[in-house]
């Protein structure tokens, strides 16, 4: 990264600061936006910075990609239109036909339909373990694996992983280890520091924090792998555009402060809807009952934004706690400044509708934002009916 003094200092000195530069034409202390497709060079291969085509490279991007590198403590940022996206180039770069990966029993409904729809019509196969049991992952890795994959917390069961663990799984079985590092920032939980190989990101969510803009990232802390992902992001041109790493890079500055308070008020709903008669279980990291709850306070800073609940009543009833909320709006995605709800298993989830990641019919998802907590508390009692 060009600001490697910011690579010793905090976080929140990082995330305002890594990548962002002083325009040294004018001064300007936030990085322009080049919207520019192509670049003038001085003579055949007399490239200004490195740069001649967009997809390849351009200056807004390189400037979220190396904040994006400085949060994780990685070598390598790279920056996507999508999670998905980056995803997909991931699995590209580390696999070929016959390869298997070990998947985890809750995840993204997307992620899983890029493995069982997309992937695996490329020839990669996968299996399920349920990745908080290192014996179990490690029960699961065959000689062909080249990859586990983990999200913690999982989406949206919020299972917790022992990241270090499974990283000394994956060291000593020659895999990697690939974080889907989405609901817990960099700021609350660093997996590269943990042992892993590769960070997952869907930029949509908190890191770009206003529900404004679609993005993904991969972070490495190898710079040859950093260099193969690179290769296969130009080769496959699923690249974030100009604009959108602005906004992104934007939102980053802030994600500190927002964090704090998702999880300040995430933690008064978990503490809310524990205590309620309508409700059967609370899924939050920050709950002592919560059986990821020791692991969750080693390796992660705090615990996010996210509850989910079940209902008594089954699904008819978690469809109606969604319809009833009014300043939690009823919608897909997460990690906004405003309060999300969503039934999992008819809307992010329904790909995963009759596999082993199919998630529990009364089950209701809260992306908790930054309002006022005691309205968002009101606000959920009177959809469950009080």
């Amino acid at each position: 990264m060009s600001d490697q003094h910011t690579t010793h200092q905090n976080f929140e000195t990082r995330a305002i600061h890594a990548g962002n530069t002083a325009d040294p034409l004018t001064g300007a202390v936030v990085p322009p936006i080049y919207q520019v497709s192509t670049y003038k060079q001085d003579g055949v291969g007399g490239l200004r910075g490195g740069y001649e085509y967009s997809r390849s490279a351009n200056p807004t991007r390189t400037a979220l990609e190396e904040n994006l590198a400085a949060l994780e403590g990685g070598r390598r940022g790279l920056a996507f239109a999508s999670g998905l996206a980056a995803e997909d180039c991931l699995l590209r770069a580390l696999l070929v036909p016959g390869d298997h990966v070990v998947i985890p029993n809750d995840a993204y409904g997307g992620t899983f339909r890029l493995f069982a729809k997309v992937a695996s019509r490329w020839g990669v196969e996968w299996s399920v373990a349920d990745t908080s049991d290192p014996a179990a992952v490690k029960a699961a890795i065959t000689d062909r694996t080249k990859a586990i994959w983990v999200e913690t917390p999982s989406n949206p069961l919020l299972g917790i992983t022992d990241i270090a663990a499974l990283a000394d799984v994956a060291r000593t079985s020659g895999v990697k280890l690939v974080v889907d590092n989405t609901f817990a920032s960099p700021y609350l939980q660093q997996p590269l520091a943990l042992g892993a190989d590769v960070v997952v990101h869907s930029l949509t969510k908190y890191m770009g924090g206003h529900s404004d803009v679609v993005g993904g990232a991969l972070v490495t802390a190898d710079a040859e792998l950093g260099e193969e992902l690179a290769y296969h992001q130009n080769a496959m041109g699923a690249v974030a555009g100009p604009f959108d790493s602005w906004i992104v890079l934007r939102g980053i500055k802030t994600l500190a402060v927002r964090m704090d308070r998702h999880g300040e008020n995430a933690a008064k709903v978990a503490e809310m809807l524990s205590r309620h008669s309508k409700v059967t279980h609370v899924l939050y990291p920050g709950l002592p009952e919560h059986p990821g709850h020791e692991v969750a306070a080693k390796q992660m800073r705090g615990y996010g934004g996210m509850v989910s609940f079940r209902v008594e009543g089954g699904e008819q009833a978690a469809v109606e706690v969604c319809n009833r909320a009014e300043l939690f709006t009823l919608g897909e995605s997460l990690g906004g400044v405003e309060s999300l709800i969503e039934h999992p298993g008819l809307m992010t989830h329904a790909s995963v509708a009759g596999s082993l990641l199919e998630v529990p019919a009364d089950l209701v998802r809260l992306s908790v934002g930054i309002e006022n907590a005691d309205d968002l508390l009101a606000d959920l009692r009177q959809a469950l009916g009080d």
